[in-house]
């Protein structure tokens, strides 16, 4: 195979797994709106803080979800409003608070994880476990990479 050949296959890899992308995330939007009457920023919080039992500064929930801080304010005040948040100050920084999952918020989230997994596990049915890792393990190479070159520059 030329080297334009596998140009082309990894373009066309890139093009299918962006459509692909494209419809998974549309699917799980619908369901989230269907089944928990939520928004997939939403859910995507809960995720991040569920996996930090301490709470993340405003600052510290941004950088995880790689958006920026005015993005995820919003989404926390509605989560906050709903209970499943709480907004704690940070002792000696008057600017910056801590959020972090209420007793509720933790709930609801594991409820919507559980059908999230099924979701994911029903879309991806068609794909082999082994395939499946395969992937995985070469969509791996391909974030390590960027992150290196990232890291050089």
């Amino acid at each position: 195979m030329t080297d334009t050949e596998s140009s082309k296959d990894r373009l066309r890899l890139w093009l299918r797994l962006l459509k692909a992308t494209r419809s998974v995330e549309s699917a799980l939007r619908e369901n989230l709106r269907q089944d928990f009457a939520t928004t997939l920023p939403r859910f995507d919080v809960m995720a991040a803080l569920s996996r930090h039992e301490q709470g993340l500064k405003m600052s510290e929930l941004s950088s995880v979800l790689k958006v920026s801080n005015g993005n995820v304010t919003g989404i926390v005040e509605r989560l906050v409003e709903d209970g499943h948040v709480l907004r704690e100050k940070v002792p000696g920084d008057r600017r910056a608070s801590r959020v972090r999952l209420t007793p509720e918020g933790v709930a609801e989230f594991s409820r919507q994880a559980e059908a999230h997994e099924g979701w994911i596990d029903e879309i991806f049915a068609a794909v082999a476990p082994e395939a499946a890792q395969g992937i995985s393990e070469a969509l791996d190479a391909v974030a390590q990479q960027l992150e290196d070159r990232e890291s050089t520059q």
